[in-house]
């Protein structure tokens, strides 16, 4: 049986996505991953993403039940079966997806079935009326009888019957239409939310990575990227509170929001991290005085204790920014940028360093 050293947390009535599952800062995750890669060198787990996030789920130990499938598998192969580790991947990681996408597509082919149900009525109705029309034409045609008041009153009752199926076959083509809109309005939220941090509303990382490689892709007129780090933030959550830190990201992010230019995004990179990418930037002095209208105005931010009239202390951060050069890749940029944000702390925080 392989040891578990992490606390078994109790699973929420709502079941988290997968990006809601991985809230960890960068050095909380670097701590479960210290745990799970050598449990994976251990048993010979082959590492790939799927190995890993199973790995990083098991020390976690978030998931009890897969930490038991993945003991019986360890304890009962020589290897790794690849069709156990895809299992348990599906059932543990991507379950929530998975369900939804299951729920969306089951809901659109209701609604297919619902309206294919009220067409052919009201085309059967329109076939009724149709034949009940022609054989009251042909009895018109005959020589007038004590039978016309009994005609006339047969058609009056088809056309009634038939405008009620009209009437019901518009209000259930109204319905479907709302339900498509609140189909898509969910579809479009959830692919919103696929590609946010759930805290701050900025991009989350790995959006940020793969528009920071489009954006690199198409550099010709100069792409630039400051990184920041809110200064002390450890000790801010440790004098106020996660609750006072969670409301200091969120101020920040909104500095952020507020002050991007035309083309820019900015995304939450981790913990107390942030990223802003400047496009059309052929300038790293023009971004480094972008950086520093940042760091007053992150500086300027007065958070008050809900409640009370008390005023945090200043909340500072330090920035570094970095230009797209020839050769670069995300990570060499992304290098760059955190080379000058350490330097940027080494030197006294609450400063620009390029």
């Amino acid at each position: 049986m392989i040891n578990n050293h992490s606390e078994t947390m109790s699973q929420s009535d709502t079941r988290a996505t997968v990006l809601a599952l991985y809230p960890e800062d960068s050095r909380e995750a670097a701590a479960l991953l210290k745990q799970a890669v050598p449990l994976m060198v251990r048993h010979n787990i082959p590492p790939n993403p799927v190995h890993y996030a199973l790995w990083y789920t098991y020390s976690k130990g978030q998931e009890p039940e897969l930490n038991r499938h993945l003991d019986r598998v360890v304890n009962d192969f020589d290897y790794f079966p690849p069709e156990s580790a895809t299992k348990l991947f599906r059932e543990y990681i991507i379950r929530d997806e998975l369900a939804d996408a299951r729920a969306g597509q089951q809901d659109a082919i209701n609604l297919v079935d619902d309206m294919e149900r009220d067409v052919s009525r009201s085309v059967k109705g329109n076939q009724k009326f149709q034949a009940s029309l022609g054989q009251y034409l042909q009895m018109l045609e005959e020589p007038a009888s004590e039978r016309l008041p009994s005609i006339l009153t047969q058609l009056q009752k088809s056309t009634q019957l038939m405008q009620g199926q009209q009437e019901h076959f518009l209000a259930q083509l109204q319905s479907a239409q709302r339900e498509i809109k609140s189909l898509r309005d969910k579809l479009e939220r959830a692919q919103l939310a696929a590609t946010l941090d759930g805290l701050t509303e900025l991009l989350n990382r790995t959006t940020f990575n793969r528009k920071l490689e489009q954006a690199m892709n198409d550099a010709a007129n100069g792409v630039a990227l400051v990184m920041l780090d809110i200064d002390h933030f450890k000790q801010f959550n440790d004098q106020y509170g996660h609750h006072l830190g969670d409301r200091v990201l969120q101020h920040v992010a909104q500095v952020l929001r507020d002050s991007l230019p035309e083309e820019a995004f900015a995304a939450r990179y981790g913990g107390e991290e942030f990223c802003v990418v400047l496009r059309n930037c052929v300038d790293l002095s023009a971004a480094c005085a972008f950086a520093e209208k940042l760091r007053q105005k992150v500086q300027s931010l007065r958070v008050k204790a809900r409640g009370t009239d008390t005023v945090l202390d200043t909340i500072t951060a330090s920035f570094g920014v970095a230009q797209v050069q020839a050769a670069d890749t995300p990570e060499s940029l992304l290098t760059r940028a955190d080379d000058a944000l350490y330097q940027a702390k080494r030197n006294g925080r609450n400063q620009v360093r390029r």
